[in-house]
Order: C-alpha cells, then sequence, then structure tokens
C-alpha cells in the first residue's frame, strides 16, 4: 500500500485548502475501508495529530486547535481528503496522511503508531 498527500501549497490566513489522499496497491479495494488519520509537523516541532475517521466513516477525531475550520470528506473513490477552512499561519506545516486496517470499526486512531502505511507529506504554508 502506497499513499501520497497532495493539494499543499500557499494561501492567506482565512483561506482554505483541500488536502488529498491518494492510495495505491490497498488490499480491500478503496480507502473507506481503512481508518484514516491526518498528521502534520511543522519547523521544529515533532509530528502532531490533526483529525481521524474510522473505517465506518462514524467515528471522527479532531485536534482541539482545528475543530470547527477542519473535516474529512469521504466519497467512493480510493481517495480521502482533509478539507481546511479559515487558515491561521500556525496551521503552516507538512501534511501526512496515514491508513490501517486495524482496531475498532467505529473509532478513529489519534496515535500514529496506530497506523500501518503513511503517505509522503505535502506542505501547506498560511502567510498572515
Amino acid at each position: 500500500v502506497q499513499l501520497q498527500a497532495s493539494g499543499g501549497g500557499l494561501v492567506q490566513a482565512g483561506g482554505s485548502l483541500r488536502l488529498s489522499c491518494e492510495a495505491s496497491g490497498l488490499i480491500f479495494e478503496t480507502l473507506r475501508n481503512y481508518a484514516i488519520g491526518w498528521f502534520r509537523q511543522a519547523p521544529g516541532n515533532e509530528r502532531e495529530f490533526v483529525a481521524a475517521i474510522s473505517r465506518s466513516g462514524r467515528g471522527l477525531s479532531y485536534a482541539e486547535s482545528v475543530k470547527g475550520r477542519f473535516t474529512i470528506p469521504r466519497d467512493n473513490t480510493q481517495n480521502t481528503y482533509l478539507q481546511m477552512n479559515s487558515l491561521k499561519p500556525e496551521d503552516t506545516a507538512v501534511y501526512y496522511c496515514a491508513a490501517t486496517a486495524r482496531g475498532p470499526y467505529n473509532m478513529g486512531h489519534k496515535r500514529e503508531v496506530d497506523y500501518d502505511y503513511w503517505g509522503q507529506g505535502t506542505l501547506v504554508t498560511v502567510s498572515s
């Protein structure tokens, strides 16, 4: 399984971006059968949890810093997304997507160790 995050770029504060997580080599057909997590790493900081969705799609978790601004839309394709609205300069980071087919069906995972597959990151820069 290979993941690739894309859609990053430069945006002004208050703007929006939609990141995509594309997958190839999936065992279970589409990413809808996997729990997905989004993490980010700002310069000089450790990687941190941003958002997660369970395999069922009903378990959603968000970091406090992004609640009300970020969501994880889902469709029937191989991809999954991170919709980021009302962006702030402190959202500037490299964003990573991760996936796993393990764990409870209705629970999203906040820990990096719970994920088996990781994509290369995409850089999001928010200017003030």
